[in-house]
């Protein structure tokens, strides 16, 4: 084996003590189906001499019925270990393999190439430290490239070797290289990962695997050996910030009681000043305890059982952290969710929350955006489907301590379980906690009464849901007689029937209640549809359709309704009528009662009319009949 020393014969004590203090690295092999993953990792082992005979052996006999290689041994078969990926030539479960040279101890993941496989992917990252992503020279970056890479990316992988496989099957041609590097680079440019690298090899042949390839002199780097073997992790890991999340209370006897867990981030030592969270507590670090004796000093990842010198009350689940560390306490925090179960992800469904050694209840209260993983634009979702991702909002049933993933991953990442099934459903990452420990908050407004704006536990996003769309306004403007509310009340009847929940506010209806006590007067008009704006943002938030039928004169009113309105769920339509026509419908009267002098200020008469300049929907009611125009209303707003 590559490891193997004259120490082995003469010293196997310090042989191993040598072999237990090597660097041990973490990585995966990712990519789209058929890039040579598993072969990859075969020839890391067979040219590593990693293999023992009977594996060869083996693998050779087994090669002549499942192979896909020809006469050659496929070393893709040491990792492809169950039988049906053996008849696919895929792979489908994570195959975990060790090996090591005289540098480094590694540990690979091999990882499923297939979208449906991803969830299994994200399980084979969320360990490792660096990721080989294999791209066929033939084919350049797929879909999977970008996917996998960006799951990489998520999951807080720093280091990324590109390696661009099957060289021999374009000739090794450095020009095509090149090409696939410039591709790969745009997707680059999105991804945080600092340090990411190219190899052009061929696993199946071993150019630039574990030795220099003599078909690539063009190629002036390390092979992907070498590359793995130099590549500096041990600063990945964060000693700033100390995180033990408490997993057993061990208490033997009246005379012992400490605290186990591993090590998430940080160095702890006998005599640190900690605190517990979330009670908060202080306390000192007494003994550092092991199965081989107490420690000086524990580094992330080392499983301890910590003693302090008072008896506080620290369960499973709370956290250990230095003095004076800041960390916030939050029931709702924004994370990047994988959805990894065929069931979509609901948004306002009750599931249990596993973060770090603590379970909880909790719920998505919105989905902010889904991540197209083919551009890694990001777009609107109602829910989210197998392998989908996506930026959440998340509301647990209580306040726990929260890390952001990126700065503490064993901290900052949880599972989502199906309280029914008890299946992990969907794993995340956690961006920033929620300010969510007070019920209120302060926004600017000009109440002239001292008030806070009261948040409320159902949201918005979960009323939504429960009608079957989002809430918006469709606001009608015109002239008096234009058709307003015959076309307001019409386009009320066709989404009824087609299943939407609409409220109507139609003009002299409020003035019957809301609006009694305001005139005609300027001032008493823009106050008028003031409060008409404040309603129908009332009832869009709760999910439903409002339509509004007023004249509306001013263009500033609309705006200020408008503004009430996120982007998209305001929608003016202008019942575009000319004055002489309405004038001669006139059916309640007011045009004569205007030019008669009875009625001061009326629009289109002895007060202006500020046409919308840049309406969703413009309406022409004198050549157009009504269901005409109630189709043209449907298509623009829905």
């Amino acid at each position: 084996m590559a490891h193997q020393s004259e120490l082995i014969g003469d010293d196997i004590e310090q042989y191993l003590k040598e072999h237990e203090n090597k660097d041990l690295l973490r990585f995966i092999t990712c990519g789209s189906v058929d890039d040579g993953k598993s072969t990859l990792i075969g020839r890391l082992l067979h040219d590593s001499k990693m293999i023992y005979e009977d594996q060869l052996a083996a693998i050779t006999q087994a090669s002549k019925t499942s192979g896909t290689t020809g006469e050659d041994v496929d070393l893709a078969l040491l990792v492809d270990g169950l039988q049906s990926e053996r008849e696919q030539g895929i792979t489908i479960d994570v195959a975990y393999r060790f090996f090591s040279t005289d540098r480094r101890k590694f540990i690979i993941a091999d990882t499923p190439g297939h979208e449906q496989y991803t969830r299994n992917m994200a399980t084979g990252a969320s360990t490792a430290s660096l990721a080989v992503i294999l791209i066929d020279a033939r084919y350049g970056v797929q879909t999977q490239t970008r996917r996998h890479s960006f799951i990489a990316d998520l999951l807080g992988i720093q280091h990324l070797v590109v390696a661009i496989n099957k060289m021999d099957l374009v000739d090794y041609s450095q020009s095509r290289y090149d090409e696939i590097v410039a591709e790969y680079q745009k997707i680059a440019d999105k991804l945080n990962a600092p340090d990411i690298r190219f190899v052009p090899l061929s696993a199946l042949k071993g150019d630039n695997v574990v030795n220099r390839s003599e078909h690539m002199e063009w190629y002036e780097g390390p092979a992907l050996l070498e590359l793995l073997e130099t590549v500096e992790v041990t600063h990945d890991q964060n000693l700033r910030d100390l995180r033990l999340p408490v997993q057993y209370v061990n208490r033997p006897n009246l005379d012992f009681r400490g605290y186990c867990g591993t090590l998430a981030a940080g160095v702890m030592s006998p005599g640190q000043k900690v605190r517990a969270l979330p009670s908060g507590k202080v306390s000192t670090v007494e003994r550092l305890v092991t199965w081989d004796g107490d420690l000086e000093a524990a580094y992330p990842g080392q499983a301890i059982t910590v003693t302090l010198t008072d008896e506080i009350d620290i369960s499973r689940g709370d956290w250990l952290v230095a003095e004076n560390d800041k960390v916030p306490l939050a029931s709702g925090f924004e994370a990047d969710i994988v959805w990894m179960h065929e069931t979509a992800l609901e948004p306002g469904k009750l599931y249990d929350i596993k973060l770090a050694t603590r379970d909880a209840a909790g719920k998505v209260t919105a989905i902010d955006y889904q991540v197209d993983v083919n551009t890694l634009d990001q777009r609107h979702a109602d829910h989210l489907d197998l392998n989908a991702i996506a930026r959440c909002r998340l509301e647990l049933t209580a306040p726990v301590p929260v890390d952001d993933y990126r700065t503490s991953p064993g901290t900052g990442s949880f599972i989502i379980i199906d309280r029914l099934s008890n299946i992990t459903v969907g794993a995340g990452m956690i961006h920033q906690p929620l300010d969510s420990e007070l019920p209120y908050e302060f926004r600017d407004n000009d109440s002239k009464a001292n008030v806070v704006w009261n948040r409320t536990s159902v949201t918005q996003a979960m009323r939504e849901q429960l009608n079957g769309h989002a809430g918006k306004c469709i606001w009608f403007t015109g002239y008096s007689g234009s058709g307003k509310s015959t076309l307001a009340n019409a386009l009320e009847v066709e989404l009824n029937r087609r299943g939407y929940h609409t409220m109507l506010l139609d003009g002299d209806n409020v003035r019957h209640g809301l609006c009694k006590d305001l005139g005609m007067g300027e001032e008493d008009r823009a106050e008028n549809i003031r409060r008409v704006g404040e309603v129908a943002r009332l009832f869009a938030e709760a999910g439903i359709i409002v339509i509004t039928a007023f004249i509306s004169p001013f263009r500033a009113d609309r705006d200020g309704a408008r503004a009430l309105f996120n982007d998209g769920c305001f929608i003016e339509a202008h019942v575009n009528t000319p004055l002489d026509v309405c004038e001669q419908r006139d059916p309640k009267g007011l045009y004569q009662k205007a030019r008669e002098g009875k009625i001061q200020d009326f629009t289109g008469i002895n007060s202006p009319y500020e046409a919308p300049a840049k309406a969703e929907v413009v309406l022409n009611t004198t050549s157009y009949g009504q269901q005409e125009l109630v189709t043209q209303l449907v298509k623009a707003c829905f």
